[in-house]
């Protein structure tokens, strides 16, 4: 098992400064995991949560709703939809009532891309935890927040 304090070569000034450092450290450690995990797909961890969202909304959705909904609140997220949308991955139209609506939703080889990374259950870090552990682990998280 990691060790905070060992893995940066700190001491901490309190128990609460150590899981501030901790949760920051390992927000880094797996961003770069989840880098990892998506560069075969070529798709990035904000586009693939875009993805999952069009998939969860079944229809067509305005964007401004994917960019509420996006984990990440990202700036770009136009530019990640453009990119999809490149990719053929998600699918575009303009209201016709309103020329500044912009409707998206997933496709077909976007809802396949979705299906073989739900198949690669590549995250093996997250055997370390039991089920008990990751339902304290969120509620923790959830408490933080």
């Amino acid at each position: 098992m990691g060790d905070i304090s060992k893995d940066i070569n700190s001491k901490f000034t309190s128990t609460k400064l150590k899981a501030l450092i901790n949760i920051k450290y390992t927000s880094n450690w797996l961003n770069s995991k989840e880098n990892d995990f998506f560069k075969p797909y070529s798709i990035s961890p904000q586009q693939y949560n875009i993805l999952r969202i069009l998939r969860g909304a079944k229809e067509s959705v305005k964007v401004q709703v994917v960019k509420d909904r996006m984990i990440e609140r990202a700036p770009n997220a136009t530019r990640l939809m453009d990119k999809l949308c490149d990719k053929h991955l998600i699918e575009r139209e303009r209201c016709e009532n309103d020329r500044r609506v912009v409707y998206v939703k997933i496709s077909k080889a976007g809802l396949d891309l979705l299906s073989t990374i739900d198949d690669n259950k590549n995250l093996s870090f997250l055997d370390n935890l039991t089920e008990e552990e990751a339902t304290v682990l969120s509620n923790l998280l959830d408490k933080i927040r």
